[in-house]
């Protein structure tokens, strides 16, 4: 989107068509080609925009449905936007649904910026807890760690290889806000490797191999990096061979394995119990 040439700060636009080029355009972004161009992405729904713009994202567009004019928090949030130099459109339910993909859509939605951290300025402290993640595959996974990640008051997450969208509408569904809390990085493999080597705590994966129940590891020597494999094959050799430590979550029945979301969340929790205790104890 050329928003040089079509936003006008303090202007609303009403839309009804679903051919105008507005709609069209920011209806590409459901395909990860047409964010990534144009670095952008959607979030819908009333709270996540408000979390987005709390958090300092960059708004471009800010789209309520018609049947929203008058509500007070809708209004207030559009004038945030107009404030913020976005592009605000009022458009029909039709217009509406078309955008998200939903018969039954919420009443707004909000283009906004991505927003990556550099790795290699990345300089984590004594009680940091980040995670890395291996070629995650499924959006409600990604989505689901980075909303982990954020009330365990872990750090951030990181990327490695290639890994679905953090941008995709169900990632950021799946974070419930998280997404604008939590930082993001990315990285290929070669590029991990070479941060990782300089990282001054301990690294721990999960590993079917791995010969130590993650619940006798001493995590208090922080900082610490979690990382966790995809979800199909697991840590591959060199990143398993970067470890300190290769755990294992034990399990009692004849599942050989937990989901990754699932257990990345065990893992954090148990990281933040025995690291951070009086962490631990203000979250119960």
């Amino acid at each position: 989107m050329n928003e040089s040439k079509r936003r006008v700060p303090g202007r609303v636009r009403e839309v009804t068509s679903l051919t105008n080029p507005l709609v069209k355009e920011i209806k590409a972004l459901a395909l990860k080609k047409y964010r990534d161009r144009e670095r952008a992405f959607m979030a819908e729904g009333l709270k996540l925009v408000i979390d987005a713009l709390d958090a300092g994202w960059t708004i471009r567009t800010f789209v309520y449905a018609k049947t929203a004019r008058g509500n007070a928090k809708v209004e207030k949030v559009a004038a945030r936007a107009v404030a913020a130099g976005a592009l605000v459109l009022e458009v029909s339910q039709k217009v509406l649904s078309a955008i998200t993909r939903r018969d039954n859509p919420q009443m707004v939605m909000g283009i906004f910026a991505q927003r990556y951290h550099s790795l290699k300025d990345t300089r984590p402290a004594k009680d940091d807890v980040w995670v890395a993640l291996d070629r995650v595959r499924d959006p409600g996974n990604l989505g689901t760690i980075i909303r982990t990640v954020d009330a365990v008051g872990a750090k951030g997450v990181i990327l490695v290889g290639e890994c679905t969208d953090p941008f995709s509408i169900e990632t950021v569904r799946a974070t419930m806000g998280s997404l604008f809390a939590v930082p993001l990085a990315r990285a290929d493999e070669e590029s991990f490797l070479a941060w990782r080597r300089d990282f001054p705590g301990l690294v721990v994966g999960t590993h079917l191999a791995g010969s130590v129940d993650y619940r006798s590891v001493d995590y208090r020597a922080g900082p610490i990096l979690l990382l966790m494999g995809n979800e199909q094959q697991g840590l591959p050799d060199r990143l398993a061979e970067a470890c300190d430590r290769l755990v294992r979550i034990p399990q009692a029945g004849r599942a050989d394995s937990l989901n990754l979301a699932v257990a990345t969340g065990v893992m954090l929790y148990e990281i933040r119990r025995t690291a951070l205790p009086a962490e631990a104890e203000a979250m119960r």
